[in-house]
């Protein structure tokens, strides 16, 4: 269900990421949770520009490459278009993004190949994070009653992923979701509601079959 009032921590949190935002009224609404016009003239423009950067991103393969200037390259592309960039962090290519500017990374994060993120709200991804090929985070969502649909048909709701967690190849994160700490999401899992930290959970819907040992948090 989307909210009805605009969420001021998230606007702060927007206002502190190192990109161009797409700001306007539908973008606070955006990322609010709110139902929002997805064709206002800065969103559009605004997801233009992360698909070109995306694009510039997956095609950038030099002949004369190595592991380090690649990486070290790449850091400079994502620093473009991702709302915020830990250190050490690598994307295989290719990848896909709505706007770009609403992801935030934290430190030492690996994603496989064909990594989707619809970031019309805030997605945070800890640190020490690994995705298997093909994972897709889903921030956008539509009403369920037809009716809504028709009259305001796009809101979002944020994810949260915590550190130390291993999204298994082909998986699934439904908006609104938080993932804890230490979590390990088996492939091919739709996750549609939150997962507690130090925990295993596969199927569709993703569901806790075990509970792994906790360690405590460390420095990346």
């Amino acid at each position: 269900m989307a909210h009805r009032e605009k969420n001021a921590d998230f606007i702060a949190l927007a206002k502190t990421l190192s990109v161009e935002i797409p700001w306007c009224d539908d973008y606070e609404k955006m990322i609010s949770g709110m139902t929002y016009n997805s064709f206002a003239p800065e969103l559009v423009e605004g997801r233009l520009r992360g698909r070109k950067l995306v694009k510039k991103y997956n095609d950038y393969l030099p002949d004369d490459a190595t592991d380090e200037s690649l990486a070290a390259d790449r850091d400079v592309m994502l620093k473009e278009f991702i709302g915020h960039v830990g250190k050490d962090v690598c994307i295989d290519p290719p990848f896909r993004v709505d706007y770009g500017c609403n992801i935030i990374i934290g430190d030492r994060f690996y994603a496989n190949f064909n990594m989707v993120i619809l970031d019309c709200a805030i997605v945070t991804i800890g640190d020490r994070v690994k995705f298997g090929p093909n994972v897709s985070v889903f921030a956008a969502t539509h009403p369920v009653e037809v009716q809504e649909r028709r009259d305001a048909p796009d809101y979002s709701n944020e994810v949260t992923i915590g550190n130390d967690c291993w999204i298994g190849g082909h998986s699934v994160i439904m908006p609104g979701v938080t993932i804890g700490d230490g979590v390990t999401v088996g492939a091919n899992s739709v996750v549609t509601r939150d997962i507690p930290s130090f925990s295993v959970a596969v199927g569709s819907p993703a569901r806790v079959i075990k509970k792994v040992k906790p360690v405590d948090d460390v420095q990346a």
